[in-house]
Order: structure tokens, then C-alpha cells, then sequence
């Protein structure tokens, strides 16, 4: 993306109160041992997405406990970096283990790269506005 920096990018994605004004597919965002909104190391937060609360910063693993047809492991990972010409690269990597998550990738259209590229799009838009 032209005229954005990694800096402006980042203010949006780990203050945690400006994620529902740009991006429809989360929710419930708390903070179940204090601190937030603002994401740091260590901190520990819950938010719901495609119809779940997960644990969750620009890294966090997400876990749900339970039987084999509910437990999830799935670590994701966000790069903001500024290039050079005035652009900055937005890149996000998330690993799904669990049955959960394969049901969800046979779904045709599958909701996680499609849900992930609709945050990317919002982070933009909300972080262009500012």
C-alpha cells in the first residue's frame, strides 16, 4: 500500500477497542486478567470470531480446549514493515490445527482467508482515514 506507513498500520491492529470499527467479523474483545486495550507481550485477551471465543498480539496463539472435535491450535502472525517509495507490506500467517478447522477449510467459500482478507481491508481503510 502507497502512502501509508508500518507505524499507522500498527496504532490499528494491536489497539484492540478500534477492531469492531473496521472489521465486522469480531467481537466480545475482553481482557479475562486486565490491562488492554492497547495489545503487548504477554498480555492475555478473548475476543470472538466466526462465531468463537479464541485467546488471543502482531503474534498470538489461540487456543480452545476440549474433545478432538473441539480443540484448536492455531498460531497467527501479523508483518507490518515500511519499503521503500512510501509503501508499507501488510502480510498475515495463521496455522489451524484441530477438526474444527478442517471442517472450516472445506467450506467452499472457505471463511478464513476470506475473513483474513477482510481485516486486511478494513486495517487499510481504518488506518487511511485517520
Amino acid at each position: 500500500m502507497r502512502g501509508l506507513t508500518a507505524a499507522r498500520i500498527r496504532r490499528f491492529l494491536s489497539d484492540t477497542a478500534t477492531w469492531e470499527s473496521y472489521y465486522d467479523n469480531v467481537a466480545d474483545i475482553s481482557f479475562p486478567l486486565g490491562g488492554g486495550p492497547v495489545l503487548e507481550d504477554g498480555l492475555a485477551f478473548r475476543f470472538g470470531t466466526f462465531g468463537r471465543g479464541r485467546p488471543g498480539p502482531a503474534a498470538w496463539t489461540a487456543r480452545q480446549d476440549g474433545a478432538p472435535e473441539e480443540g484448536l491450535d492455531v498460531p497467527h502472525v501479523w508483518l507490518v514493515e515500511d519499503l521503500s517509495g512510501g509503501r508499507v507490506r501488510i502480510l498475515t500467517r495463521e496455522t489451524q490445527i484441530g477438526r474444527p478447522a478442517a471442517a472450516l477449510a472445506r467450506q467452499t467459500p472457505n471463511p478464513v482467508p476470506n475473513g483474513h482478507q477482510a481485516w486486511l481491508d478494513g486495517l487499510v481503510r481504518a488506518a487511511e482515514a485517520a
